[in-house]
Formats: structure tokens, sequence, C-alpha cells
């Protein structure tokens, strides 16, 4: 046997990584210096100085799906994460069906970074020196796809250890930034931005803050990243679910804590008009009181994209391994290196995907445009797949572990979780059913028809298989690592 089969056959590398690690892989997956700066702030032109208290609604609304998966992360410790959940909580066709959009929204991550990685530095560099071509935007967002390429590569050892360090640097950043920002409002500090007396016209009162946390909830996205690591987690049945929580938990109370000092140093009552860019931003405000503080700001977000990328890296190959390893996507993905046991034939493959989508649609439209062309794709798929992962823990408690069913844990929450990210989903795609949704413009709105003509792919491919190969869709409910960790429990209690 080769070294390659052997690895193969050995599966990845067990226990190589700790609850420090697993938690900064959903850290960075949030990606919270990009969040803070550009994600958060979407939701200021309808909470206005309200948007603290919109954040602290989207802190809750997530943390009823983070209990959710965490809660069949304690039960179901697999890389095939959400895809597993939903096929043991559902059906197993439901399961495919959640891998199949899982896998190919996370295939996008990456290239949405190196995305704004390209025009974040390009564009900072132009605003500072005429001279440099924002058009160079290619150049940084390739050097960014071959920092997440070796990071994969080295393994999981490698890469978390890449994840934790800039995650820590991004929160460092904000954190003291958003210290200093309280300092600088002084008399200005106040509780009252966690009311409605802040609201602009036309948002005024409860249905602004609701407004302003759909937009917000957004940035709260991937906390889920820790679970497709649960093959290579110390203790995973406990590690995994503490993560993806506790990413909650943290990042939420950042985004609170630096929403709340951004605002009261800007002004809550004209905070409707804070933007992502320019002087009424993160890095204006930061040049206008700590003059060179903003680079820290910019490079901390520079920072964001690449530690979101990695994760975005290693979701999409731990999933596409998961999937291919019961032979419903092909067995390249399941090839592992004899050295770092890395899924390394996907790592390429997640490379070469993640350039051509970011050359392609990049030069297509420009790189701005395309960023929000593949990061709607991607919120629309995450969004349904949250919901389908609450519905999936009222399944799998009240189906399969009727003796561990907490009616509070795994039916009253998730039931919250699924109504507070159903007006996300139609915001997502642009649905009106909302007074502050709005209609997705050209290019943008290709993101429905592309969501769903993937889905009907995978629908068609599930029909296939149910047909040939019904067996390989029955192993969506498979978890390889269960038996192998009840029996080491048991060994240990004896």
């Amino acid at each position: 046997m080769t070294t390659v089969q052997t690895a193969a056959a050995e599966g990845l590398q067990r226990g190589a990584i700790g609850l420090r690690e697993v938690l900064f892989q959903s850290i960075t997956a949030m990606a919270p210096g990009a969040a803070i700066a550009a994600s958060v702030p979407g939701g200021a032109a309808f909470a206005g100085g309200a948007l603290p208290l919109s954040v602290v609604v989207a802190l809750v609304a997530c943390l009823f799906t983070a209990l959710s998966i965490g809660e069949l992360a304690r039960h179901l410790p697999s890389s095939g994460s959400v895809a597993t959940y939903t096929a043991q909580g559902l059906h197993p066709g439901v399961g495919f069906l959640v891998g199949w959009g899982y896998v190919f929204v996370e295939l996008l991550v990456p290239p949405l970074l190196f995305l704004q990685l390209g025009f974040t530095v390009a564009g900072t560099l132009h605003d500072e020196s005429s001279g440099f071509s924002a058009g160079l935007w290619w150049v940084f967002a390739l050097i960014g796809a071959v920092i997440v390429l070796l990071a994969g590569y080295r393994g999981i050892t490698a890469s978390a250890k890449l994840g934790t360090i800039l995650g820590a640097f991004e929160i460092a950043v904000f954190l003291v930034l958003g210290v200093l920002f309280v300092i600088k409002a002084g008399s200005h500090n106040t509780l009252s931005v966690f009311g409605t007396s802040h609201t602009p016209d036309g948002h005024k009162g409860v249905s602004g803050v609701i407004a302003g946390s759909v937009y917000t909830v957004l940035a709260f996205s991937g906390f889920e990243a820790a679970a497709p690591l649960a093959e290579e987690a110390k203790d995973p049945k406990r590690t995994i679910r503490r993560a993806v929580v506790g990413a909650t938990l943290l990042i939420g109370a950042l985004y609170v804590f630096t929403t709340y000092a951004v605002d009261v140093a800007f002004g809550p009552d004209r905070f409707a008009t804070f933007t992502t860019t320019g002087h009424d931003s993160w890095q204006g405000l930061a040049r206008a009181s700590y003059g060179l503080f903003w680079v820290l700001v910019f490079l901390a977000i520079v920072n964001s994209t690449i530690a979101n990328a990695n994760a975005g890296a290693s979701v999409s190959t731990r999933t596409a391994y998961a999937l291919g390893r019961i032979r419903l996507l092909p067995r390249m993905v399941t090839v592992l290196h004899p050295t770092h046991r890395s899924p390394y034939l996907a790592v390429y493959a997640q490379f070469v995907i993640g350039v051509v989508v970011t050359l392609g649609l990049g030069f297509a439209y420009d790189p701005v445009t395309a960023f929000y062309l593949v990061a709607t794709v991607i919120v629309i798929v995450v969004v349904l797949v949250y919901i389908l992962c609450n519905l999936a823990c009222i399944g799998f408690f009240l189906r399969k572990r009727r003796e561990d069913f907490s009616p509070l844990l795994h039916l009253v929450l998730p039931a919250l979780g699924v109504v507070a990210f159903v007006p996300a989903l139609f915001t997502a795609a642009g649905i009106k059913s909302f007074s502050f949704v709005t209609p997705l413009k050209h290019p943008v709105s290709y993101a429905g028809p592309v969501v769903l003509v993937w889905l009907l792919i995978g629908l068609v491919y599930l029909v296939y298989l149910f047909l040939r190969h019904p067996d390989r869709v029955r192993q969506m409910s498979q978890v390889h690592l269960v038996d192998e960790l009840d029996a080491h429990e048991k060994e240990v209690a004896a």
C-alpha cells in the first residue's frame, strides 16, 4: 500500500487541533475585522444611532441557531457537519442537498475574500498615491490565493495556526480602537443607543431596529465553520459545540461593543449616514482621530480577508472530503497527503476554482460588483442551511434522541431560529416581502437564479442516485467518527 493510500485509509488527522484552534476557525470564518468595518454598518441606514441594539437582536437570533448546531455537533461529530445533521434530523436526501449547496458556497468564500482583498489594497494604495493603479487589484487577490493554498496544503495544524494568529490580530486592533473611541466620546457616552430614540426618519422605532438587525445578522455568518473540523479536533463532542456557541457569543459581544464605540464617537443622531468607506467610516474616523492608526485598521481588514478565505477553504475541502468518502463527489477529493494528512487534491481544486472565479467575475464586471454578486449567492444558501439545521435539531431529538430531548433547547430555540432567519433570507434574495428589503440590481440579481440552477442540478443528481445508488444517499446519515468515539468512551469508563 502506498503512503497516499495509507493516509486515505487512516482518514483525517485525528486530535490534531484543540479548542483554541477550532474556536478561531469559527471566529475567522465570521471575519470580524471586515464585518465590523463593512457588514455591520450596513444596518446603520435603517437603525441609525440605535444600531447597537440591532446588533444585540442579531446576536440573540444567531445564538438560537448556534445552539442548535452545537447540540447536533455534540451527538454527530463529522466532517460532513451540516449535511450530516440534516440527513440525520430530516432525511438523507435533504442532507445531500444541504451538502451540495454548502460545498458550492464554501468554494465561493475564498474568491469572495480574494476580491475584497484585491480592491481594498489596490484602492487604498491608489488613494494614497494616485500613481498606483487601482486596476492592479488582481495582483493582491492572487497573493491571497497563494497564501491560502500553502496553508491548506500544509494541513489543518498549519491552517488553524494561521487562522489563530490572524484572528487575534484583527480582534485586538478593533478592540483597542473601540476603547479609544469610547474615551474620545467622553460625556457623549450614553446607553440611549440601546433604545429606539436615535432611529432615523422613515424607520422610526422598533421597525428600524429590526430592519437594522436583518442586515447586521449577515455579519455573523460563518459561526458554524468549526463543525467540519470535528474529525481533526480533540474531544470533538464537546470542543465543536463550545467553539460554535463560544464564537457566536465572543464575536457578538465584540460587535456590540465596537458598534457602540463608533456610534457614540461619531454621533448617534447622525449615525444613519455612517458608511463603509470614506470619511464617515471606521477607517476615515480612525484617520481623523488618531492619524496613522488608520493603517492598523486597514491592515486588520486585509488580515480579516485572508483569515476568512483560509477558514472557508478548510470548510469546503473537509465537506467535500466527507461527500467524496461516500462516493457522492469524485474520489480525488478524499486523497490525503502522506505527511500533512490534508486533502491536498481538494486544496488544489479549491485554489484553481478560487482563482478562476475571482479573475473571471472580477474582469467581467469589476471586483466590487463581483464581490456583491458572490456574497449574495453565499448568503442565500447559508441562511437556507441555518433554517434547515434548526429544523434538523427538532427532528433529530424528537425522532432519534428522545431521551435527551429538551423542550427549550430542542424545540423552542430552534423554532425561534427559523423565524429569525426568514427575514434575512428574503432580504438576501431581494424578495420585497418587508418594507426595508431593497430589490437587487443587475448583475447581483443573478444570485437567486444561480442558486436555483445549482440546487436543481443537485436535485437531478439526487434523483439519479436514488434510482442507481440509493445506498450512497443513505450513507449521508453515517457518522464515521462516532463509533470510534463511543468505543473509546466505553473503554475509559471500564
